[in-house]
């Protein structure tokens, strides 16, 4: 089996309007066109669309055209629904329903995974425990609707939950239509080692988010931000190894670079560093080939 490479919309989020108060605005906007162009451009095999991206989503007739463009390119889709905080660890039930009416969505593009997000980081300091139990029995009910759509639901690691939370959270609903969106950074930004954690997950492992991270000097290390984005290869995760476990555990899904706050020493260039990430995710998968 040879691992696929792709990239991730939230990669892009300044272009569509969403601005830390820590960055520049963008020098330019990007539309949904303009992200699958640069996708087709690349060549990857593989795309996540993030829906809070994508005012016409109710529109069936335009996600079926852009699911054709998508396979007319012969890239896979996954579906990302819950930025920023998703299910708020199991407390929003308003946004539960909101969660399911997307399988619809998902559908109309060709997606057959769909990533969601179930806490964040403003519910990391909240007791983990009563999370994951709503939490499992959020998506307890939700995998009985993913099997009607046949769409599998990848939840991510936010920076909220460890890698032995989330293994809890997986195995505690125990169906396969519930695995994880597993985002590398998002667990180092926690001090959960990616590697160890993708020893215990990778079998789980239906999408992922391939970021690199190094620290950002003058930055609190409370900020999640500290440890900032950098193009794969140029920060601390050991990719190659993610790789090789996701490898070795018959991953079908792709790797999708996802940069959500790029290191300064970049030049707030985030098409360059999705580029250079693209290049280097794919020479790790010649030689894992």
């Amino acid at each position: 089996m040879t691992l696929k490479v792709g990239i991730d919309h939230y990669c892009f989020h300044r272009f569509f309007g969403e601005v830390y108060p820590q960055q520049p605005a963008p020098p330019f906007t990007m539309t949904l066109e303009d992200y699958l162009n640069f996708a087709a451009e690349l060549k990857v095999d593989g795309i996540t669309l993030e829906s809070c991206f994508i005012p016409r989503r109710s529109d069936a007739g335009y996600l079926r055209a852009v699911g054709a463009f998508i396979a007319d390119h012969k890239m896979d889709c996954v579906w990302g629904w819950g930025h920023p905080d998703g299910l708020e660890g199991g407390k929003n039930k308003r946004q539960y329903r909101e969660m399911v009416k997307e399988f619809e969505y998902a559908r109309n593009t060709g997606a057959t995974v769909m990533k969601v997000v179930g806490s964040s980081l403003m519910f990391r300091k909240e007791p983990h425990g009563p999370q994951i139990r709503r939490l499992t029995r959020m998506f307890s009910e939700a995998v009985r609707i993913a099997q009607d759509y046949d769409i599998k639901m990848a939840v991510e690691n936010h920076i909220d939950f460890t890698h032995e939370e989330i293994l809890q959270l997986i195995e505690g609903v125990g169906s396969p239509y519930l695995g994880l969106n597993f985002d590398t950074g998002n667990f180092l930004r926690l001090l959960s080692d990616p590697i160890r954690g993708a020893e215990k997950l990778a079998k789980y492992t239906l999408a992922t988010h391939v970021k690199d991270l190094k620290v950002q000097r003058g930055v609190s290390p409370e900020e999640w931000y500290f440890f900032s984005c950098t193009p794969v290869g140029d920060g601390y995760v050991d990719n190659r190894r993610l790789a090789q476990l996701l490898k070795d555990a018959n991953f079908q899904g792709f790797l999708a670079v996802e940069i959500d706050f790029l290191h300064p020493d970049y030049d707030n260039d985030e098409h360059a560093a999705v580029r250079k990430s693209v290049e280097v995710l794919r020479q790790i998968v010649s030689e894992l080939s």
